[in-house]
Parts: C-alpha cells; structure tokens; sequence
C-alpha cells in the first residue's frame, strides 16, 4: 500500500479546492457555533438530517453534504463523534479511520480534515489522528486486477489551530510499520516465505543502519538450533533465522529483545490440520510481521535505545523427512524437547529464538509475538492479546500501555505449577500441556523454559488479535499489525 502525503495547515489558511471537506460533529452539542458562522446552509442541512433521525451523530456515522459555489471543498463530510463527555483518543482514532474509508468509497483523491475533538484532546493526538487515517484506508490489491484508474487516496491536510506537525509525522511513521505487517501477512505462502522475510529484514536493517545475520539451513545444526531443524524437515522451502540489531543508544543505553514467530505456513505437520480455514494458516507469521513492522518504524524514527530482534521463520510441513510425534528435539539451550503434537511448532521454533537472544545479548526486557493457539481466541476474542509473564513489573508496564495505545493485552497466570503440565518422562519437557485445558498456559509455561534466569521476559499470544475474519473501524478483514502500536510506545517510554 503506497501511503498518500499528509501535511497541517491551521483554520485561517484553509485549503481550496479540496475533493471533500471532514469535519466531525457531537451527539449530544451538534454543530459548533464557528461551524454554523461559516456555513449556514450546511447547518441547515444538517438539522434537518438530525431532527428526522436520519444522522444522530452517533460514533462513526457519517454523511455527505454537498453546497454549491463552494471553494474549499466540493463536499462536507460529517462524521459522528458520539456523545462528548464519552470522547477518547482511541475514538479520534476510530473516526479519522471511518473517515478515510468513506473517502475511499467515494473514489476521491484528497481532501481536508478537521482534528476532530481538539478542544477535548491534547495535540500529541494528532499522532492517533495520522494512524487511524492510515489504519482506515488500508487496502491490500497486489493481486487483484482492476480496470478502475483509482488508485487511492494522494493528499490529506489536517487542520487545527495547534502545532500538529510533528505527531502527525510520527503517526505515518508508525502506521507504516503497521501496514508493512498487514502486507506481510496478506501476501499469500508462495509470495511471502522465510527468503521473502529475510530480503525484508534486510531492507530495514539498511535503511535504518542496522547490522543483520541470517542462518540458513546448513547452519542449524552446526548452531544447535534444533527446533527450527526439526520443523523445518518436512518443507523444501529453505528456512531462516533471522538476527536484526539496532544499536542506537549505545553501550549504556537500555536494550529491548524481540522475537516473532515466522511460520510462513503451518499444514500442522504430520499432526495435519482440518481442510477447512487451513488457507489462514499464512497468517502464522504475524508474530515474525509485527516484530518486522517494528524494526521499519525504529529505521525511521531511530530512537536513542538498542533494540534486537530475531525471527525465527519456516514451513510446518509433511514431507518424507518431516518431524514426527514421539521425536525428541534438542533447542538450542541444550534442553530435550519430546514432539506429542507437530502442530504444536511454533514454541519449537520460539525455543530456538528465546534461548539464543538470552545468551548472545544482555536485555533489559524481551518480548514475543506468535500466532500461538486457538485457546487463546476461545478465552480473549480478537479484541486483546494474551500476555504472559516472568516478571510482574514488565507486565504491568506493557499493560498500561496497550490500555493507552488500545493495542490491549490481558493477562494470564503463569504460576510454577503451570510447569507440571509439560514435564515429560523422556525428555526435558513436551511438547504439549495436559489435553485442552489451559491451552494458552501451557505455551506459555514452555517457552518460559528457554528465557535465561533474570531476564524480564513477556509472551505476546496475538492468535485472536492478529487477524480479523470480520473487520473493525481501523482494522481491515484479516491481519490488524497487532503489537507494533505497544512496543513503539514502550520504546519511547524508554529511551
């Protein structure tokens, strides 16, 4: 997706000639007195509309007016802001998202936009403003051919009397990171593979200055990187392990890990999956795609803090050297893995990654992200990530801020006894937990074996979040660039 150009302009230079004019309007105040000063008849309009309950203002109602011998705009856009003592950051969000789609159906190519609820909102919010814009008019056609010459929105002017330069730019900045995640992960299987991945690694890590190594198939052994060998057997495309470093706090700057699980694709293995929904299964690398969207957002933005990150990334599939139940596997820290389920991959492959990151860099937090389980979408929904913790402080940190970012997560037990469920009698651990029962948990309480001791450490599980079969006001129908938004505000936090 080619983002348009956004710039700020205040009130008293109001553009001309704009394709539409947006302005937002309260249910429960209606149009501003300024509003009606300016434009008489479009209030007009506008009472009527509300007086027959054909628009009520209500959160994301939209509706289009037009007015002839107009210069600024050839038409009004009012969108609803709901009741105004209710009115969020996360809202102005959801709004400037709501708008862009209407300009979207529209087929229109610039236009105009109020910072809607300024008088309510401090100007740090026009960053919400220039991601939700961006979040809103997402489109993925890379593979769709069209004879309509539209090719999306061009140019975007915010307007308010307040200076929103700079947190708007900041805004595009981290939605691209969001976008570049979405892309990732809507590219189909045969497009976007662990090379594919790689190449992508390797444009941010020259873009941004950042030193990258990827391993390839030959290497795992020599490494000890036996998760990654063992379900990367079955598949003939050629797996990756993929180390970005950005080191731009220096030595005594504080250093964030990350980790994203990569599966590119995941038939389950020889524990294959139902025929039905398997095409979703691309989506196994939106934890791989969310920690890529980040390190694009840290090239541009390059913040005074170091930040590592390593995607582990390959197929999960059933070819006659694939991995089998009953296995044993050896991760990388030199623990025994017993294989009950191949469909239970990703751990394996986050095993590799947790323990190398624990043992090459000295962290002052580390996170991952993976498409893990389904019993994460049957607890949580879409709506949170699961979030699981070594250290209660860390966690409370990333909380307050996916309530703040509206990039939600929500906490899950992680207590010793969690562990019985995955000891084996053959080997370190198994693969799986104890049947269907605290499905999430036991994922959790795997990997906590492979982060190295006083490492603050918190799993991301973004299986319900990650995608969406059913689409929201910022978040298209399938992947939603979860993550990116929460690690973006705790690296600023932390610099």
């Amino acid at each position: 997706m080619q983002l348009f150009k956004l710039s700020a302009t205040r009130y008293s230079e109001s553009p001309e000639g704009q394709d539409a004019y947006i302005f937002g309007i309260f249910s429960d105040t209606g149009v501003t007195t300024d509003f009606k000063t300016a434009h008489p008849n479009l209030s007009q309009q506008i009472a009527l509309a509300m007086e027959n309950g054909e628009f009520k203002a209500k959160l994301n109602q939209t509706l289009v007016l037009y007015t002839a011998n107009c210069d600024t705009a050839k038409r009004y856009i009012a969108v609803g802001l709901g009741e105004s003592d209710k009115y969020t950051s996360d809202f102005l969000r959801q709004v400037s998202a709501t708008a862009a789609k209407k300009v979207l159906d529209l087929k229109l190519k610039s236009f105009a936009i109020q910072f809607m609820g300024e008088e309510l909102l401090a100007t740090e919010d026009a960053q919400v403003l220039a991601e939700g814009l961006v979040m809103g008019s997402y489109q993925f056609l890379n593979y769709k051919k069209s004879d309509d010459e539209y090719a999306g929105i061009e140019d975007v002017i915010v307007l308010s009397n307040a200076d929103t330069s700079a947190a708007l730019n900041y805004g595009m900045q981290v939605a691209a990171g969001i976008v570049l995640a979405r892309d990732l992960g809507n590219h189909p299987s045969n497009i976007a593979t662990p090379t594919y991945l790689a190449d992508t690694a390797e444009a941010i890590a020259k873009s941004g200055g950042m030193n990258i190594t990827i391993y390839d198939r030959e290497d795992f052994e020599k490494l000890g990187f036996g998760g990654i060998q063992g379900v990367s057997q079955g598949s003939d495309v050629p797996p990756k392990f993929i180390i970005l470093e950005y080191m731009g706090g220096g030595k005594d700057a504080k250093t964030l890990g990350l980790v994203g699980k990569g599966l590119t694709f995941d038939a389950g293995g020889i524990s294959i999956k139902p025929s039905a929904g398997m095409d979703e299964m691309k989506f196994d690398m939106l934890g791989g795609a969310a920690v890529l969207g980040i390190m694009s957002v840290v090239a541009e933005v390059k913040p005074k803090l170091n930040v590592i990150a390593v995607v582990p990334s390959t197929e999960n599939m059933l070819g006659g050297e694939a991995y089998k139940p009953g296995d044993i596997l050896t991760a990388y820290n030199g623990k025994t893995i017993e294989i009950l389920n191949t469909d239970a991959e990703g751990r394996l492959i986050l095993a590799d990654g947790l323990s190398y990151i624990t043992d090459k860099y000295e962290l002052d937090g580390l996170v991952d992200f993976a498409t893990l389980t389904g019993a994460v979408v049957v607890a949580l929904g879409h709506r949170y990530s699961g979030i699981m913790t070594n250290d209660q402080d860390f966690a409370d940190e990333l909380i307050e801020i996916g309530k703040q970012t509206q990039d939600r997560v929500w906490q899950m037990p992680l207590d010793d006894e969690y562990a019985e469920d995955i000891k084996s009698k053959i080997a370190d651990i198994k693969n799986t937990g104890a049947g269907r029962t605290a499905g999430t948990i036991a994922a959790g309480a795997f990997l906590r074996e492979f982060v190295a001791e006083g490492v603050p450490w918190c799993h991301v599980d973004i299986a319900g979040s990650g995608w969406l079969k059913k689409g929201r006001p910022y978040h298209p129908e399938g992947p939603t660039g979860a993550g990116v938004r929460l690690i973006m505000e705790l690296i600023r936090s932390w610099e």
